[in-house]
């Protein structure tokens, strides 16, 4: 008659309790890694998206303001609306923004007169963790902004020189501009629409 045993089986789970436990553990960190991964990506395309809009809208606020300066002359309002002026440049507005976002441009591009590419970095790397290499790995993102004319000419010289009001047409609205009175004339928003590109 062979005796009962006491420990044997016991005995024997125990190591693979041992290896499931830290194989679990093992996946916690994974996945937190992955997370923390995950959201240093997320801010720097946050930060990207920021960094680009806030250039574009520089260059939209210059061009309102040229278009405010050219508003008794129609026939200089399709360049203006076309971005085709001179202006400061903008991306010093994209590493502003960048800054306060924990992230540092390490380019802004015009794309023409009307669109800015930005191409940035996150300032803290992902942080450690089970996965090697992450102290060390610092997340990129790109973000193109661009700036897009609401409005349109009148034709012809659109009563330039005369007494009567300019006609101004406008996704949103038609605008009568009166070149005597400068304090009803469209905002910023009102002329150029800023958004990230598709």
């Amino acid at each position: 008659m062979t005796p009962p045993r006491t420990f044997g089986d016991s005995g024997q789970a125990f190591p693979i309790y041992i290896t499931v436990v830290a194989g679990l553990l093992f996946l916690a960190f994974a996945y937190l890694a992955v997370g923390q991964a995950a959201a240093n990506r997320n801010g720097a395309q946050t930060a990207a998206d920021a960094a680009a809009l806030a250039a574009a809208q520089n260059r939209r606020d210059q061009l309102a303001d040229k278009w405010k300066l050219a508003v008794n002359d129609p026939t200089k309002w399709q360049e203006i609306f076309d971005g085709n002026v001179d202006v400061a440049p903008s991306c010093w507005r994209a590493y502003q923004l960048a800054t306060p976002n924990d992230a540092t441009v390490d380019d802004c591009t015009p794309d023409g007169p009307l669109s800015f590419t930005v191409k940035l970095k996150t300032s803290k790397p992902v942080g450690d963790s089970v996965v090697p290499g992450t102290e060390n790995t610092y997340s990129t993102a790109t973000a193109t902004a661009v700036i897009e004319p609401l409005c349109q000419p009148p034709d012809g010289d659109g009563g330039s020189g005369g007494d009567e009001l300019l006609k101004l047409k406008c996704k949103d609205r038609e605008w009568d501009v009166d070149p005597h009175d400068l304090t009803q004339l469209p905002e910023p928003q009102d002329l150029f629409d800023v958004h990230l590109a598709d």
